[in-house]
């Protein structure tokens, strides 16, 4: 116990948690939307908090636009979007009206993978404080950018129908 004193949280130790950012988010007391990296996919993640532990409401991969047709990066910009409009599809049939973003440990840059997901979670419908200065352009957002440019951006307007309708 005592050398638990000493140290601190573990998790803060090895520089994983902010508590400090963490308590602000959670004196809010709505609901996170939690946005991961990984290096071949985006994790969203709806949770509420829980004394005993944080209560997970909605868990979306941007794996799950390989079923809707998607055939490019799950991890690039217009992917981050598809994905984050699809969960706020998903979330708003599980009556979550609005949400507070939680990117952890990530660093904060304009127009990033991250905030591409927010804006596709703000243009679904869910009500999350914002700046519309952090949000990606919207040549990126379909993917103009890239060097495959007309498939992506071609498929990407087959998948938004898709992402909001459920077809």
């Amino acid at each position: 116990m005592r050398r638990y004193k000493i140290l601190g949280f573990r998790r803060r130790r090895l520089n994983v948690t902010d508590y400090e950012r963490r308590l602000k988010l959670l004196k809010s007391k709505k609901t996170r939307v939690t946005i991961r990296r990984s290096n071949r996919y985006l994790q969203l993640q709806f949770s509420n908090f829980d004394p005993k532990g944080d209560k997970i409401l909605l868990t979306i991969s941007s794996k799950a636009l390989k079923k809707l047709g998607w055939n490019h990066s799950c991890k690039n910009i217009p992917a981050a979007y598809l994905t984050g409009l699809y969960a706020s599809k998903l979330a708003k049939e599980k009556k979550i009206q609005e949400a507070v973003l939680d990117t952890g440990l990530y660093s904060i840059v304009k127009g990033s993978v991250l905030f591409a997901a927010l804006k596709g979670i703000v243009d679904g419908g869910l009500k999350v404080p914002h700046s519309k200065e952090i949000f990606p352009e919207e040549k990126r957002l379909k993917g103009e950018h890239t060097k495959t440019k007309d498939q992506i951006k071609r498929d990407f307007e087959v998948i938004i129908p898709k992402v909001k309708g459920g077809k």
